[in-house]
Order: structure tokens, then sequence, then C-alpha cells
């Protein structure tokens, strides 16, 4: 489609807005400073070690590990500070919450306060950043709770402990060959790609849809002693392909890069696990809820997909922590269904047929 006809950022934001006439503008010019800050972290992104960015925060004196309990790189660091210094000053936010942050971060007294809340990971996959795999930024924006707006006081950990069914807005940007921007204002979901010469995300996926049926699934099989019997009966009658239950064929993709695999999902389908397993019995899974699992979530579902703990839909669970982790299982609609139903069905017992059970390497 020639340049000129195509749809910015902007002008589909306007668009969105005017469904609802008595809006104020607010949602709309603090989506534009989320974009601004993914557009800054691409650039430092593609700067790559011209810029000085690889590496290990530590390399420079500053702080290695973070609340998480992961090594931080400079990219990470830098990119918690763009996204705070595109966002804090504007009036949109009542405050902050980051992977990258203990506690969540106040917009400081200089600067007005607005009734949104910012949830992200700065920098989701930045271990694969000395390697030059695609990298990317997750984002949720949430309603503050009256009394905060009200009231003006501080944001604490409470207000942003919210079900994801609560999201006003949620995406990604995806560092690739591209810069891509997806995003859902609870309308579908749409993906913008980056005009390095203009600097605008121009709309190139209006109305994505994530094929309902798939014949790909994406897991780190390195985990597989861990997996719990649905996961492992899953992932079995896919390694079986024509000769097993499922009679089709499966690929098996993993790029231990969550946005990496969204994106691949929502373009051509597929099925994205990362369980809860009994690797580490304190944790209820790898993945962050409220910045991790609510936006992708939010974005799948808006696309037609589905997301889940694998026993129940994960824009349902109620947040507990700022920092909580779950296990979460997106993608195709019918293969995650599949995975929900395996969960819900009795748990077969090793004796169960073992002359007929079917085998393969992941079994345990």
């Amino acid at each position: 489609m020639p340049l000129r006809h195509r749809t910015t950022l902007t002008q589909y934001l306007i668009e969105e807005r005017r469904r609802f006439p008595g809006s104020s503008g607010d949602f709309n010019a603090l989506i534009l400073d989320v974009a601004l800050a993914c557009k800054a972290i691409a650039r430092a992104v593609a700067m790559g070690e011209l810029g000085g960015m690889y590496g290990d925060q530590a390399a420079d004196g500053g702080k290695s590990i973070n609340v998480q309990g992961e090594t931080q790189k400079k990219l990470d660091v830098l990119s918690n500070d763009l996204f705070i210094r595109m966002n804090e000053w504007a009036g949109h936010l009542a405050g902050m919450a980051s992977e990258e942050m203990d506690n969540p971060y106040q917009i400081p007294t200089n600067f007005p306060r607005g009734k949104y809340m910012l949830v992200f990971d700065p920098l989701d996959g930045s271990s694969n950043i000395d390697v030059n795999v695609s990298v990317g930024s997750i984002f949720s924006i949430l309603r503050a709770p009256q009394d905060v707006i009200d009231s003006g006081r501080d944001v604490t950990e409470k207000d942003f402990l919210q079900p994801g069914q609560k999201q006003v807005a949620a995406g990604y940007a995806l560092y690739g060959p591209t810069t891509m921007l997806v995003l859902t204002v609870g309308n579908g979901a749409a993906g913008f790609t980056l005009d390095p010469n203009l600097g605008e995300f121009m709309l190139t996926h209006p109305k994505l849809q994530v094929p309902v049926d798939t014949q790909e699934f994406a897991i780190n099989a390195s985990n597989s002693r861990f997996w719990e019997a649905p996961i492992k009966r899953y992932v079995d009658e896919c390694l079986a392909g024509k000769s097993g239950a499922r009679g089709k064929d499966f690929n098996m993709r993993w790029i231990a890069s969550m946005v990496a695999e969204a994106h691949r999902i929502l373009m051509r389908g597929g099925v994205f696990m990362y369980p809860r397993d009994n690797k580490d019995p304190s944790k209820a899974g790898r993945l962050r809820l409220l910045y991790e699992a609510n936006p992708i979530g939010m974005v799948m579902e808006q696309a037609g997909g589905r997301a889940s703990t694998g026993r129940e839909p994960m824009l349902s669970v109620k947040p507990d922590g700022l920092h909580q982790r779950i296990g979460l299982v997106f993608g195709s609609k019918n293969e995650v269904e599949r995975i929900e139903r395996y969960h819900s069905e009795p748990a077969e017992t090793e004796n169960d047929n073992p002359l007929f059970a079917e085998r393969s390497l992941f079994r345990v």
C-alpha cells in the first residue's frame, strides 16, 4: 500500500477515541508517550555494540541483580529509564510499575498526576541482546483507583493488583528486522511498523487474528522432567505426529524471547507454553503476571486467541503481588482449550495401560 494511504498510530487512536465522544484525550496521549519510549529503545537496540550498551550493568559498577533475581543488562536499565522519562511528566499517570523496580514508581511532585497507571517490562528477552536475537518491550495500562485520582496520593502495590480483564490497553514493541508496535485498546488488536524515515508508526496489520488451529508449539523442552502430567501428555501427542492421537505432524519452536514468540503466533498461529512445573515448588511459574502474562493475554484474546494458566483464563486471575509469577499458555484457541481440558481431566496413573502408553524422549 502506498505510504500516503497508510494510517499513522496517531490517526488510529483518534479514530478509536471517536467511539467515546466524552473522552479527554489523555489516554491517546499516554499511548503516544509509550510509543515514543519504544522508538527510543529501538534506536538503542539497533546501535548494538556501536552504542556501547552490550553487556551486564555490573560491568560499569552498577546494580547487577534486579528484584527478580536476574542479571541486569545495560540495556535493561536504559530501557527502564526511557519508559520513566517519557511517561512521568505529562500528567496522564498516577504511578508506574516495572520488572526492573522493586516498588511502584511515584510521579515526582513537580509533575501533575493523572488517572492511569502504567505497568511494563522495559526489555523482554534481554538475555538475547548480546547474540542479536529479537527482543521487545511489553506494557499494560490500568485505571487508577478512584481514591488515588481524587486525593492525588502516592500509589501503593495494592493499587496495581487488578485482574487482566481490568486493563484498558496493552501491547508490545518488537525490535527485530523492523520495529513493530502491536496494540489493543479493547477493540481488537492492530500492528504498526515504524517508518524510520518519518519516525512514525504506520498501521500495517489491522485487525490481527490468531488462527484457531495450528501445527506449531513452543516450549522449553529442557524442563520436560519438571512438567506436570497434562503438559507432558500434550507435548507427547504433538511429537507423535501423524501416527499418534492427533493425526498430524507438529513443528516445535523456542526463541526464549516471549515478545518474539507472541509475534510469531499472532502472524501465523501456534501455541506458547511456559507452564507451572515442579522445578521450584515455591514459584507458581516463571513469567510475571502483571507486566508479561496479562498484557500478552489481552492482545491474544483481542486477536481471537486464548491465554490461560492451563487451569483458568489468564485475565481472570486476581494478582496477589506486584512481581507475582505464573504459568502461561497462549495462542491458537483450540490448542489452548485442549491443554485446559487435559488439566481438568483426572490424572492418569503410571500404571494405566503401560504396555500401550506412548513413549518419547520427554517422558520421565
